[in-house]
């Protein structure tokens, strides 16, 4: 079991979170989109989002004013020893932040 459990690799990638009412985002890249995803709806619901904007307007128009969407997955290399995909995924923040400003979207 522990064996399986160190070889599970979780989808890594970007996801974003959509107000519908104004279409501000709030864009994050992780190395396990599942977790964070589930982690984030938990602190918004908890009201401890640590990104004040985002938690106000969740708090003030409700969960159902928003939408969560993977954006992209990052792929692991072929190269099993590789672990660390830290700079890979501020890399794909990047483009992603610069995609979305061409597109005149406004963050959190």
């Amino acid at each position: 079991m522990k064996q399986l459990y160190k070889q599970m690799k979780p989808e890594m990638g970007i996801f974003l979170i959509r107000a519908l009412d104004d279409g501000k985002c709030y864009l994050q890249a992780t190395a396990n989109l599942k977790g964070t995803i589930n982690g984030t709806k938990f602190k918004l619901e908890a009201g401890c989002h640590p990104n004040r904007q985002l938690q106000k307007a969740w708090q003030e128009k409700g969960a159902a004013n928003f939408t969560f969407k993977v954006l992209e997955q990052l792929e692991y290399e072929k190269d099993e020893t590789k672990t660390d995909y830290s700079e890979e995924l501020a890399i794909l923040q990047m483009v992603w932040e610069e995609k979305l400003a061409q597109e005149k979207i406004s963050f959190f």
